[in-house]
């Protein structure tokens, strides 16, 4: 039997369960532990390294949340097949000593919240005359109330504009300005894995301002695989840019490779840290198989929209995708949007080496979207480390809101099950009482309590149409005080179980 002698470092800054997360991630990258091999019983292991049986759990979730191995019910853990994936250069221990402190908290941010989501599209708000009634909107946009940082901005924004610089109020970069640009590539690197130069990221106003300008880089006859459901305003842009588009089917890993395989799409556009709507997390193997189809011919991209991945509450962040990446296949999306606010409309995008010399040499086709004053004060924002103590701070609070919504939606385990609860600030619901989809919103409705179907997100047209379909709706919950989020589940636990 082989003795598992792993060096764990009792003084380090570093947890324990990390430390056993990161050697097993390294034996398993070398080749040491190959594909399938049945890793120790936690009881086994912990018995070994004299360690607490959760720590080691905790190791096994950050493994299996990220696609090391696999989990087979009554048997244990074993090693997945992860050959041909490219991986980040291990950092140095000063290096993983500065992250175990600085990157607490630090993930990446989402664009949903930054304009009217479907739900006011539709048409499919309640009628003036049961404005009154609304007592509880499950939104899947906005933020917790009070959760903007108003001192520390007023603060940054008085401290900006009382410098007096006649070049602040001048049109710069059309990339964004060098020092905010260097913060982002700074925090993608230590948050993400991100790996990039302040020179190939492209600062603008909102994701919506950097698809369309990806597509005059890209060009237009372009065919663009989507999941199927998505996110419909990114969809919606690729529209009006004139792409054609595939829709992708999905399964609880992510995007159907298989599937788009078959197709003739030559980019697509992802969210594997945490998909919308349907939140699940792609796990290592699947973004392998997704590079390497990027990777098979030339001219094929990955639009990777870093989605929510700043909020997530069970074990580490996985890294980007764009991370992994040493083929220059990988466009990545972010923003501030979800993470401060929808109306701070700065987003950024990183581009490959290849395509950032395509779009400077158009000759800049935009002007800069984001003024200098508003670039400048995130810039201070980050740098002085505000950024950091905020993500930690709302993260505790939708910690919070999540709790509740977990606890609600256990006692209703009888009506529908649950998806997405891992990441992100909403979660998906699948009814098993016979219940439909538009038999949940209208009663909820009636009732003055607002949800959202999972219908108004699907692009695939058989899906659409098909008789038996994904009995599904999304329920939001940054935007709600805990009171509503445990008035609102009991209410639609009495009004759904009828």
């Amino acid at each position: 039997m082989r003795q598992w002698m792993i060096p764990l470092e009792g003084k380090s800054k570093i947890p324990m369960y990390q430390q056993i997360c990161g050697y097993f991630k390294k034996e398993i990258q070398n080749g040491r532990m190959k594909a399938g091999e049945k890793l120790p019983s936690s009881r086994l292991l912990a018995k070994n390294l004299c360690v607490s049986r959760s720590t080691v759990d905790l190791a096994y979730d950050q493994l299996l949340s990220e696609g090391y191995v696999e989990s087979w019910p009554c048997k244990g853990y074993y090693v997945c097949d992860i050959q041909g994936l490219y991986f980040m250069p291990e950092s140095t221990p000063e290096e993983e000593k500065k992250a175990g402190t600085e990157d607490k908290g630090k993930e990446n941010s989402r664009e949903k919240a930054e304009k009217k989501g479907p739900e006011n599209r539709d048409g499919k708000e309640l009628p003036k005359g049961e404005e009154k009634r609304k007592l509880i909107d499950f939104a899947l946009n906005g933020i917790a109330p009070g959760g903007f940082p108003h001192p520390v901005w007023k603060k940054l924004a008085r401290q900006v504009l009382s410098q007096e610089e006649e070049d602040l109020f001048s049109l710069g970069d059309s990339c964004g300005e060098p020092g905010i640009r260097q913060a982002v590539a700074e925090y993608l690197y230590q948050a993400r894995g991100v790996q990039c130069s302040p020179g190939q990221i492209v600062i603008g106003a909102g994701n919506d301002y950097l698809l369309l300008l990806l597509g005059t880089i890209l060009g237009r006859n372009r065919k663009i695989a989507m999941e199927s459901p998505t996110y419909l305003s990114a969809y919606y842009d690729f529209l009006h840019m004139g792409y054609q588009i595939e829709a992708v089917g999905q399964d609880m890993q992510g995007i159907s490779v298989k599937e788009l395989q078959a197709c003739q799409a030559d980019t697509v556009y992802v969210m594997p840290s945490h998909q919308f709507p349907m939140g699940m997390v792609m796990p290592l193997k699947r973004r392998t198989a997704l590079l390497s189809w990027a990777n098979e011919k030339e001219g094929r991209y990955i639009i990777e929209d870093d989605y929510d991945s700043e909020f997530r509450y069970k074990g580490l962040p996985i890294p980007a995708l764009q991370g992994f990446d040493r083929q220059g296949k990988v466009i990545y999306l972010g923003t501030f949007s979800k993470s401060l606010a929808p109306s701070v409309r700065i987003s950024y995008m990183v581009l490959p080496g290849e395509l950032m010399e395509r779009y400077l040499s158009q000759g800049h086709p935009f002007s800069v979207t984001v003024s200098k004053t508003d670039q400048k004060i995130v810039e201070l924002f980050m740098r002085e480390g505000h950024f950091e103590r905020h993500l930690n701070r709302m993260r505790a609070v939708y910690k919070g809101k999540h709790d509740l919504m977990v606890k609600g939606l256990r006692q209703m385990s009888h009506i529908c099950t649950y998806a997405g609860e891992n990441a992100g600030v909403h979660m998906a619901l699948e009814f098993v009482n016979g219940l439909t989809e538009c038999q949940a919103v209208e009663r909820a409705k009636r009732a003055g309590i607002q949800v959202y179907g999972l219908s108004q997100y699907q692009i695939l047209e058989k899906e659409k149409n098909q008789e038996k379909n994904r009995e599904t709706v999304l329920l939001g919950y940054a935007t709600l005080r805990d009171e509503e989020i445990e008035q609102g589940l009991e209410m639609l636990k009495n009004l759904w179980e009828k």
